[in-house]
């Protein structure tokens, strides 16, 4: 990819639809803390309509092109993923699902990602990350390596206003965007 802005252009997607949610709030701590040579937008996914085939075929709704658009204009992409019943969010496999289709023309094929997640289970979101990382492989995006951001115990790591306030994760994060904009300038 050949950038001629020097701002990379970060599509954040957070897989819960929650006022409150903890992923869209790591998403705004991304932003917050991003590098002045980074910008993040995050993309509301509400809109979007259940995949189905018969709405595909007779020319999208207006909500998937703008999230297409989106999409192929970005010059990355960051994810956020809860973890539902140790996997991802139905909110985020539609929005993938609705993202990957047209073959060679689908705006997620090798876009540079990275994956995070936020859950109030000491465990993480392992688990919804590795199943997001399969279902990405089929549109072979290039999977930032490094750093793994999986907050658990999420009320433990973000203040009264949502605010991340935990310095372990902060510098996670700020790890895992400085390899996300390495991948993506290359």
């Amino acid at each position: 990819m050949q950038m001629t802005d020097p701002t990379l252009h970060v599509l954040a997607v957070s897989g819960s639809l929650r006022r409150g949610s903890f992923n869209t709030a790591l998403l705004r701590a991304a932003s917050d803390i991003a590098p002045e040579s980074m910008k993040i937008d995050i993309y509301p996914i509400g809109d979007l309509p259940l995949f189905d085939a018969d709405l595909e075929a007779a020319g999208n709704p207006e909500p998937v092109k703008r999230f297409r658009a989106a999409l192929a204009e970005a010059d990355a992409l960051l994810l956020a993923t809860p973890e539902y019943n140790w996997s991802m969010t139905g909110a985020l496999k539609n929005a993938i699902d609705w993202a990957s289709r047209g073959g060679s023309d689908s705006p997620l094929n090798y876009k540079p990602t990275a994956i995070l997640g936020a859950s109030s289970s000491r465990f993480g979101t392992l688990r919804s990350q590795l199943h997001l990382r399969e279902v990405l492989a089929h549109s072979q995006v290039q999977f930032v390596g490094g750093p793994q951001v999986q907050v658990s115990t999420v009320s433990d790591k973000f203040d009264a206003n949502e605010k991340l306030d935990h310095a372990r994760t902060i510098g996670q994060l700020d790890r895992l965007l400085v390899a996300l904009e390495t991948v993506a300038r290359q």
